[in-house]
């Protein structure tokens, strides 16, 4: 293996449904939040079914929260709402990222909404981001996983075959379209997002963080 490739959010960036516990609106929006709510959330389990798609979901879900708390109800206003400090992202996968350039592997990122969800976000220039190598937004290019072409444009930026990457995601239907481009795939289940930290580190011959 010669390099390291993540999806952005849920993967690197703690997902919007861990943010939404401590999120100041009525609990009727904040305890559903995919499989990690009190409450159901069928909406979210068609986009893991592959029923729906994640962008429809959020949108959903930001015009929800500006109806109750008297917002704009957009995408970027919700992520604004969940992202107010600075700790969002996960720092098992940071330190991976980070070993992984130690071992000279190059560390890529491959994610569909980082500019079309942050904008101009604080996040987007968060110094963790600075960390990849190359970083390939389908909100810029305007090709979004599982489509093929997406996964064939993170290669052709890395110069490497799909064999020789680990990938990282947690959507379902993102992790079978990496799978079938040829990619080393490992999907991130958000309730227990340390074990695919764990099997990637175990792919890429990198020795467990301290």
């Amino acid at each position: 293996m010669r390099a390291l490739l993540l999806d952005i959010g849920g993967v690197l960036l703690t997902s919007g449904h861990e943010r939404m516990a401590s999120l100041a609106a009525p609990p009727e929006f904040t305890e559903v939040r995919g499989v990690l709510g009190p409450r159901p959330d069928p909406a979210w389990d068609d986009v893991l079914a592959g029923r729906g798609r994640e962008r429809a979901y959020w949108a959903a879900r930001a015009a929800e929260y500006g109806a109750l708390c008297g917002g704009t109800g957009t995408v970027p206003e919700l992520m604004d709402a969940l992202y107010d400090d600075d700790g969002p992202f996960r720092p098992e996968v940071i330190a991976l990222m980070d070993d992984a350039h130690r071992a000279g592997l190059a560390v890529a990122a491959l994610t569909n909404d980082l500019a079309a969800f942050h904008g101009d976000a604080d996040l987007t220039r968060h110094p963790v981001l600075g960390r990849f190598d190359t970083i390939v937004d389908g909100s810029v290019t305007g090709v979004l996983k599982p489509d093929p072409r997406a996964y064939a444009g993170a290669l052709h930026a890395l110069g490497l075959p799909a064999g020789e990457v680990v990938f990282l995601d947690d959507i379902p239907g993102n992790c079978a379209g990496a799978r079938d481009a040829g990619l080393v795939t490992v999907e991130v289940d958000l309730r227990d997002p340390s074990a695919a930290v764990g099997r990637a580190r175990d792919l890429l011959a990198l020795r467990a963080a301290a």
